[in-house]
């Protein structure tokens, strides 16, 4: 997402969404409820401290052409959470996240993706299928379920 859309797009689902969205900042906690969007044109990183997790947002050159890649995200979650994650990734274009979600899986994470039924367009969930990076592949329909079954148990 470019740089100046992000704050409006966070601000427009915080209005209609049950829990705060906000664009993230540096030093945002991350809290049950609290959506973290990162800033259009900036990679954002999870980190902990104890038992507090935050983020870091950073200046960092392009990844993968991609600023900001979900693979920097997913990394430092996969450094910093370990088994305490579920990665997601739903449609997209190109393999972007497929390498992150590798990491996340070896770390301990569950990762589940979109099924290519109901993807307009397979690639970013299928280069994670094809890089052993999910352990479950749902419709879209199916992944809040899913994920609300794995976080109750």
């Amino acid at each position: 997402m470019p740089a100046g859309f992000t704050k409006s797009f966070a601000d427009r689902l915080n209005a209609i969404y049950h829990v705060e969205v906000k664009e993230a900042e540096d030093e945002d906690s991350v809290l049950p409820g609290r959506v973290l969007i990162a800033p259009g044109n900036l990679h954002i990183l999870l980190k902990r401290s104890g038992a507090r997790y935050y983020v870091e947002v950073k200046n960092w050159p392009l990844v993968g052409r991609h600023k900001p890649a979900i693979n920097v995200s997913f990394n430092s979650a996969a450094q910093y959470a370990g088994n305490n994650l579920i990665g997601i990734i739903l449609i997209g274009m190109g393999c972007e996240g497929a390498d992150g979600m590798k990491q996340m899986r070896d770390a301990g994470a569950i990762n589940i993706t979109q099924d290519e039924k109901s993807c307009v367009v397979y690639g970013m969930p299928k280069a994670a299928v094809e890089n052993n990076a999910v352990d479950h592949i749902l419709p879209l329909a199916a992944i809040a379920g899913k994920v609300m079954t794995l976080v109750e148990n």
